[in-house]
């Protein structure tokens, strides 16, 4: 990834804001960014973050759902009321309530523990181009497919006018099925959209990814079936 020059033409490191009090895993994630170009600091608890990111923003913010003093939630709200940073959630809570709460509060994307250090970049990386796509052409055109809509400068997607709360990975790979309606997306392509082309991910995650928009779209739909599946071949978006 490249990373921007300042006007002294030195190399401006991306901030990253890492929440948890799991000191192993500050240490541990910490390093891997570092290592990666990126500038970390480590806070272990939302109080404490809260503090130091309104003191000295950062470019994204990694957060965990539950800690003390003050939890992933409560933090994201808060910083929600003055920030459009990027904000993704490190959680081992496997509950769907809390990704879609904490979505609608204003979260970018959700990674469940334990996680690959491969797959953490890419998110990452992917949140971050996302974030810069918006901010340099906020007034890109929304994609409209039938009953469904989706904003691309504000990252939004709803069906028959009523939100549907995706992750940016989730998005991402529906835009790619929608662009094309009726035609073929492979796996690969898939993975392609969502994580870009240096980073490999096993066939299984996009059939999660599949089985989770389905889910989420049904939430709003019960008789949603506009992701189909072709076995052995992909997906493809069906416009009515």
């Amino acid at each position: 990834m490249r990373v921007p020059a300042n006007e002294g033409g030195g190399v401006v490191k991306q901030r990253i804001a890492l929440v948890d009090d799991d000191r192993n895993l500050l240490a541990s994630v910490s390093m891997l960014l570092e290592a990666e170009g990126f500038a970390v600091r480590c806070f272990t608890d939302g109080a404490s973050a809260l503090e130091g990111l309104g003191a000295d923003p950062a470019d994204l913010a990694l957060l965990d759902v539950k800690m003390p003093r003050m939890d992933g939630m409560e933090l994201l709200q808060r910083l929600r009321k003055r920030s459009d940073m990027p904000i993704v959630f490190l959680t081992s809570k496997d509950d769907e309530v809390d990704e879609v709460l904490g979505l609608r509060m204003g979260a970018d994307d959700y990674i469940k523990k334990p996680f690959s250090q491969r797959l953490l970049l890419e998110r990452i990386r992917t949140v971050l181009r996302r974030h810069r796509k918006d901010a340099a052409d906020p007034g890109e055109a929304a994609l409209v497919r039938g009953e469904l809509t989706l904003d691309r400068s504000r990252h939004l997607c709803s069906w028959q006018g009523r939100p549907v709360d995706l992750t940016v990975t989730e998005f991402l790979i529906v835009m790619a099925l929608a662009l094309r309606p009726g035609h073929v997306k492979s796996r690969d392509q898939l993975m392609d959209a969502a994580y870009g082309e240096h980073i490999y991910v096993d066939d299984r995650t996009i059939d999660s990814h599949i089985k989770r928009l389905r889910k989420k779209f049904r939430l709003v739909d019960g008789d949603f079936g506009h992701i189909e599946t072709l076995y052995g071949i992909g997906y493809r978006y069906r416009e009515d």
